[in-house]
């Protein structure tokens, strides 16, 4: 998966541009022709006619936002705002959860008349050549060229066209734009990565075993140190587990407890939140065959906002009932319940456990190793619903839907502590004083934001003065509960037994 053009071969390939599909360019022709008739609409019923009130519609830094559309935030790494830690704190670790990037949906909805969301999608035509390390005679590794290309089911073929699911161009570029943001903090900012790599031990990235998570990380990568920033010879592994491995994402593949409860928590919202949507039915079921639109209908609810979220960020046109801001802020409500709503304790353990019990050993190896553990930055790519995950086990989800490239990051900070001028006496018994210990806090930031964690809210638990800062300890209290000690046995589908 390293060879691949357009990914990392060492730290990276060069950059290719990524021009505008045409998909993308009629949006914007549908944007600026809304906006114009927009501003048609306000000057000919104003009292004023042509000269009032022409600056509610001038396009300007200043020009008001239709708040009425449905427009999922997905704000960028601000590097600017950038809350550097009080002067006291040296950072020690950062770990990074990034959501991939845009994609295309991960099902056909919404493809008939008289909603036509296209069947396929034409915004994969960037790195689509491969270089395929291969075996040749005599067992000598080779190497192979190949390109990439979409069959349809009636056996013709497309230049571009995307997979279901798959990262498209606009995903590659906003998910290498984050590792650039990554780079400008970390490195240009804050000093805190080394400009050039010339080894690996600082860095660890890990990813999701799926093609559009192993992709926004290389994309990352790239970003974060572009070729002519490594060693020639450093060439980081981009790590993956097996599937009954995996901890970024809650696992019912290897937990079936975890299934049971999820279906179980799915059935609830589904009987809580169906009459919610009944209001919609009148506005939304002439796109879905008639059928109305529920938690647990056909399609489902979480099929129509995960259509509907991905045209959007790609600028497809969508029928104007799905831009309604009042209609999705309910079907995301109802969707984030069915997914998130579970805030039990044993979905917590089983759902994120495992995870934060890997990130809290590798910050207790950092603080009690110091220098002797060489890990800076640890970059793991997974997907909205392990994001979420992470977010409510904490207490700090804000039950909106992850975007695309959305990050959580918990950064390590190390309080140096100085010893006082010894007298004389302390002196001679130097070699029996007790040397000074430092402190160590963890920050948790979340879409530029920082969370104050409910763990840690008691005072003793946090920088005084900045509850933003947890101690160490405080977090690590917390985790060491929520880690399971017997994986196998809480997994089984009748949970613990004690």
């Amino acid at each position: 998966m390293r060879d691949r053009v357009g990914a990392p071969a060492a730290c990276g390939t060069r950059q290719r541009w990524i021009l505008p599909s045409q998909l993308q360019v009629a949006g914007f022709m549908r944007a600026l022709a809304l906006l114009l008739l927009q501003a048609v609409f306000v000057l000919l019923h104003s009292p004023g006619g042509f000269c009032a009130d022409f600056s509610m519609v001038a396009m300007t830094d200043n020009a008001p936002v239709n708040t009425s559309l449905y427009r999922p935030l997905q704000p960028p790494l601000d590097v600017a705002k950038y809350p550097v830690a009080p002067p006291e704190l040296t950072l020690e670790q950062v770990h990074v959860y990034i959501r991939h990037g845009e994609r295309t949906p991960v099902g056909v909805r919404l493809a008939d008349a008289p909603a036509n969301i296209p069947r396929n999608w034409q915004l994969c035509n960037r790195a689509r050549e491969y270089v395929a390390s291969v075996v040749g005679p005599g067992q000598q590794d080779e190497k192979l060229k190949s390109r990439k290309l979409l069959e349809r089911a009636d056996g013709t073929v497309a230049d571009g066209t995307c997979l279901l699911g798959e990262l498209t161009d606009v995903g590659r570029q906003s998910t290498y734009n984050y590792g650039a943001s990554l780079r400008e903090l970390y490195i240009n900012k804050l000093g805190f990565l080394p400009n050039y790599l010339l080894s690996d031990a600082p860095t660890y990235f890990r990813s999701t075993n799926m093609p559009r998570t192993i992709e926004s990380l290389q994309q990352v990568m790239h970003g974060l140190y572009p070729t002519d920033k490594c060693h020639p010879d450093v060439t980081p592994p981009l790590i993956v587990r097996n599937g009954k491995d995996e901890n970024t994402i809650g696992n019912t593949y290897d937990c079936p407890r975890l299934e049971v409860l999820l279906v179980g928590f799915a059935q609830a919202a589904a009987a809580a939140y169906n009459h919610t949507l009944e209001p919609l039915d009148h506005k939304l079921s002439k796109y879905l065959d008639g059928n109305p639109i529920r938690v647990d209908g056909k399609p489902r609810a979480s099929g129509i906002l995960d259509t509907i979220r991905a045209s959007i960020a790609h600028d497809v046109k969508v029928p104007p009932e799905f831009e309604e801001k009042p209609v999705m802020d309910l079907i995301e409500r109802a969707v984030v319940n069915e997914w998130f709503s579970d805030k039990t304790e044993e979905v917590r353990r089983l759902g994120m456990g495992r995870l934060l019990g890997d990130l809290s050993r590798k910050m207790h190896n950092k603080a009690t190793q110091k220098d002797k553990d060489p890990l800076k930055i640890l970059v793991h790519s997974t997907h909205d619903t392990g994001l979420a995950a992470l977010a409510s086990t904490l207490d700090v989800f804000d039950d909106k839907w992850p975007a695309f490239t959305a990050s959580i990051t918990f950064e390590l900070f190390k309080k140096s502590q100085t010893a006082a001028q010894p007298t004389m006496l302390q002196t001679i018994l130097s070699p029996f004083r007790v040397r000074p210990v430092d402190e160590y806090f963890v920050r948790m930031r979340y879409q530029n934001k920082n969370m104050h964690l409910p763990l840690c809210a008691d005072e003793g638990k946090h920088l005084a003065g900045a509850p933003e800062f947890c101690t160490l300890n405080a977090f690590m209290d917390r985790i060491k509960e929520l880690t399971p000690v017997d994986w196998e046995a809480e997994c089984a589908r009748g949970g613990r037994t004690a």
